[in-house]
């Protein structure tokens, strides 16, 4: 037996005593190879594929769900980088573990398939300081979801989608109300652009650029310091804190500034990063190129308004540093994150 496939069987074996002789467990072992491959699967054709960067020896296995993961036989395996195809099945999410000689991670699609939303990204697989990593399959953050096909609402009832969080106005909602899947819990906890200084896009129309970068920066900050915005996060994380209300998907229009920040907070309380919940936040512009692509070519000056920029949500966490000392402080005595529980929750 040669080396790489005799470490591969050391790997696979940890997997499946680390919790017991009789029971299986699927984990991050060796070195973090979490950001050298990834799983993308298509809206339309739900065609499944992984990327990976790595050129040594690797095996991937995939299963329904992290747990389920079939070891006894890999869907696919080389011994390069590059784009291979992956066969699954289209109504359901799969969930994969990569092997390689020194580690192993899990990996499902970030982005999900879904043709009528933008924006809808799972948290999973997100590293923190102390080496653990976020549970796929619990946390989601997105844009509006208004425009969900029935096939949508098969793939999220399958995951099963549990709890909704929207974060919109009462005129938003009303002007694109969700379309859900049955049994999934909706809470409607409102931020409105009035509380943020803007009030609506035609009052931005005959500003210039640096004074809508100003206004979002503003935004930002106020995100994190006015009471009633703070009372609706509060609930939100109230909602998090109870394992039976996930998975659970958390939204407003785009799902990048009022949803930006929700996710910016709770990636904190599981002590990501700030480097790590930046990419995050950043990964909006990728995700919402082609929504806004018409509107800014007709209005180019608005574009702040449309994306998302480092400056921003940095605004936003120096202001809860200046206020109340530091994230974690913000976390526990404002929002009242208990954040042992938070992390047994949402850490392996």
């Amino acid at each position: 037996m040669n080396k790489p496939k005799f470490i591969f069987s050391i790997l696979i074996l940890a997997t499946l005593v680390s919790c017991g002789e009789n029971k299986k467990t699927i984990q991050y072992l060796g070195e973090d190879i979490s950001d050298q491959a990834s799983i993308w699967r298509d809206a339309k054709d739900k065609s499944v594929s992984l990327e990976i960067k790595l050129n040594e020896p690797w095996q991937l296995y995939a299963g329904p769900s992290v747990d389920k993961i079939n070891l006894d036989k890999p869907v696919a395996n080389d011994d390069k980088a590059g784009v291979y195809s992956i066969e699954s099945d289209p109504t359901r999410r799969t969930y994969y573990l990569l092997v390689t000689p020194t580690a192993q991670t899990i990996l499902s699609e970030r982005l999900l398939p879904l043709e009528g939303a933008y924006n809808f990204r799972d948290l999973g697989g997100i590293k923190t300081k102390n080496g653990k990593h976020v549970r796929w399959n619990k946390v989601f953050r997105a844009g509006d979801l208004a425009g969900l096909t029935p096939e949508d609402l098969g793939y999220l009832q399958h995951l099963p989608l549990t709890t909704v969080v929207d974060f919109r106005t009462n005129e938003e909602v009303v002007n694109a109300p969700d379309q859900l899947p049955s049994l999934t819990k909706s809470y409607h906890y409102s931020i409105a652009p009035g509380n943020l200084g803007i009030t609506s896009i035609s009052d931005m129309v005959d500003l210039n650029r640096e004074e809508i970068s100003k206004k979002m920066i503003e935004m930002n900050e106020t995100l994190v310091s006015d009471p009633t915005i703070i009372d609706q996060y509060r609930k939100y994380f109230a909602l998090l804190q109870d394992e039976k209300n996930t998975p659970l998907m958390f939204h407003c229009s785009a799902g990048k500034d009022r949803t930006g920040m929700a996710a910016a907070l709770f990636l904190s309380a599981l002590g990501v990063d700030e480097e790590t919940i930046m990419s995050n936040y950043l990964l909006s512009n990728v995700y919402l190129g082609d929504k806004y692509a018409g509107f800014l070519a007709d209005y180019p000056t608005l574009e702040s308004l449309f994306v998302v920029r480092p400056e921003f949500i940095q605004a936003g966490l120096n202001r809860i540093k200046a206020d109340h000392g530091s994230i974690d402080h913000y976390l526990t005595q404002v929002l009242n994150v208990d954040l042992k529980k938070i992390q047994a929750i949402y850490l392996e």
